[in-house]
């Protein structure tokens, strides 16, 4: 007898987390599973189908593919979970509703008597929407690129009061993308992406800074697997599983970043770290003088700083966009603010204090001939900025590494 297969079936699926998901509930052998839009039908069809996630683009398709439906999949007019039932029908249902409330309530978001602006009409969409209703919305706007609501007149819908985002756009590998800008909504008190990778998009880091209660979509993906799998083997799992699991996956896949003066002992840490916690590290400057086939103070004797900053401005740029690394940047790194969103979309930033009486100069331009007191004094504000937490690396790299490893564990478990 063949093995069921179970997975999430979609059409590109390079940015998915789904595996680890259902693996830490216990699913082992869930699988990524790509089809054209010609092979959707006849995979549903397959005898050994056990049950599979839906999702982009098919969840619209698949909502017509199947025998059966819930009531919420019946409501929404899209499905996320397809079940094979005993009698070779096909089940489907839509558990990203629970997800996205899930997410909702995480962040201490209301949408009773609110104005809920939803960018995108696809399947997601119209799961945002039937909970937004079920939760007592105000007034629910859909947005899109041609719609009666779109987004050359999107000005009309300013005052705003909740905006999700249910679209791809700012979703790897287009990272750094957004449809609005939050400045233009005086009124959001919200805001919700259902987008997962980046950890942090564009959208969620402009809430961020203005201290707008906000999620991405990781919760959401994690609760809506827990009811999936609920209906996958007709069981009962405990609610407190989303948040075990929702921590595992964020210390898994959210970067380590260390900042700080040079010569602070930023390389030295970061590979006590990745002893500590099996990520890979990554020394930024080091792929810089991989890309150039020469070393730092070349690089700058040659094209001088100008140059050298443009470099790293691209590479914090493309490593940023990774996953799960410990990434040991540049003393620089800071001076420009550009640098700050592709690093802190998908890590944690740390910054070393080590007294620059202490800082090694070996091989470090700006520092050999340099004032170090009145760099650090120059530098200290935009460290500041950057930083999510500051660790004292006076003492030995083991310490201030077992330090940086507890603090992001327990702030991947929150």
């Amino acid at each position: 007898m063949k093995e069921k297969i179970f997975g999430l079936l979609g059409r590109t699926l390079g940015h998915s987390y789904s595996p680890q998901i259902h693996k830490a509930l216990g699913l082992e052998n869930y699988k990524l599973i790509e089809v054209e839009p010609d092979e959707l039908k006849p995979f549903l069809q397959r005898e050994d189908l056990g049950a599979v996630n839906i999702t982009i683009p098919y969840k619209k398709d698949a909502f017509v593919l199947c025998d059966k439906l819930t009531n919420a999949a019946r409501a929404i007019g899209s499905v996320n979970t397809v079940v094979r039932q005993d009698d070779g029908t096909l089940l489907g249902d839509n558990t990203d509703a629970y997800g996205f409330l899930y997410m909702a309530n995480r962040a201490n978001i209301s949408f009773v008597d609110r104005k809920v602006l939803i960018l995108g009409n696809g399947g997601a969409s119209l799961t945002a929407q039937y909970v937004a209703k079920k939760q007592n919305a105000k007034e629910i706007i859909v947005v899109n690129r041609n719609g009666e609501n779109n987004y050359q007149n999107i000005h009309r819908h300013f005052d705003a009061e909740i905006i999700i985002n249910t679209t791809p756009v700012g979703m790897y590998p287009k990272n750094g993308e957004s449809l609005i800008c939050l400045k233009d909504f005086p009124c959001c008190c919200g805001v919700l992406d259902m987008i997962y990778n980046p950890c942090r998009t564009t959208l969620i880091m402009e809430a961020e800074e203005r201290n707008i209660p906000c999620s991405g979509g990781l919760p959401m993906l994690v609760a809506q697997a827990k009811a999936a799998e609920e209906r996958f083997f007709n069981k009962t799992i405990s609610d407190k599983i989303i948040a075990d699991v929702l921590a595992i996956l964020r210390r898994e896949t959210e970067n380590i970043i260390l900042i700080g003066m040079p010569g602070s002992g930023k390389t030295t840490v970061g590979k006590e770290l990745s002893t500590l916690s099996g990520k890979e590290w990554i020394d930024l400057d080091k792929a810089i003088e991989d890309d150039a086939n020469m070393s730092i103070p070349s690089i700058f004797k040659k094209f001088g700083e100008e140059h050298f900053r443009k470099a790293e401005k691209e590479k914090a740029k493309a490593i940023g966009n990774l996953s799960g690394k410990i990434i040991m940047t540049g003393g620089g790194i800071i001076k420009n603010k550009e640098n700050y969103a592709p690093l802190h979309q998908n890590g944690r930033i740390y910054f070393l204090q080590r007294d620059p009486d202490l800082l090694d100069t070996t091989d470090r331009p700006l520092s050999i001939n340099g004032d170090l007191h009145a760099m650090y004094h120059e530098r200290i504000e935009q460290y500041h900025y950057f930083c999510d937490v500051e660790i004292d690396n006076n003492g030995s790299t083991k310490d201030a590494a077992t330090e940086i490893w507890r603090e992001f564990c327990e702030y991947s478990g929150h």
